[in-house]
């Protein structure tokens, strides 16, 4: 598999950690968990049912960024990455950084994040997360997926994307 890294990007409940790991999986690279790097406040925040405001997601994202610069041979981020100006952060990192967007809709979205169970994002910050996402359109580099799909068509699909994306 060519040098990375890749993130996966949606809103929650869009399957990003199951795809990342699958795709990780099959690539050999390292799965980084985008939620781990909420702090404290944040968690707290999302788990009172606020969501996060870009000065929230700020040191979020410089925490991934300095993620993605210490593994230039390729990893697996999931990341919601929910606007541009966030996904443009991270490419200053990784200016090869691909991106695979998982579309959803906001029933099959909410469907998912209510069956989680234990988990610090409550379902009724799902309609933020639709009205702050701007799809990545125009964007170099991003595969669109729809997050419907069966986990071994996802991971085929985004594998064989980023053997070709980066011939």
């Amino acid at each position: 598999m060519p040098p990375g890294p890749v993130v996966i990007m949606g809103v929650a409940g869009c399957g990003k950690s199951t795809l990342g790991l699958a795709v990780a999986q099959r690539t050999g690279w390292p799965m980084i968990e985008g939620d781990d790097f909420h702090n404290e406040e944040n968690r707290a925040r999302m788990a009172g049912g606020l969501p996060l405001r870009d000065a929230d997601r700020e040191a979020w994202l410089l925490g991934l960024v300095g993620e993605l610069q210490q593994r230039k041979g390729g990893a697996v981020l999931a990341c919601s990455a929910l606007k541009r100006r966030y996904r443009d952060m991270l490419r200053v990192a990784s200016p090869d950084l691909a991106f695979v967007f998982l579309e959803i809709t906001p029933e099959e979205a909410l469907r998912r994040v209510r069956l989680r169970g234990q988990h610090f994002f409550p379902p009724n910050l799902l309609q933020s997360q639709f009205e702050t996402l701007e799809a990545p359109v125009n964007e170099q580099r991003v595969l669109w997926l729809d997050a419907r799909l069966p986990l071994e068509t996802l991971t085929a699909q985004t594998a064989q994307w980023l053997i070709g994306s980066r011939e």
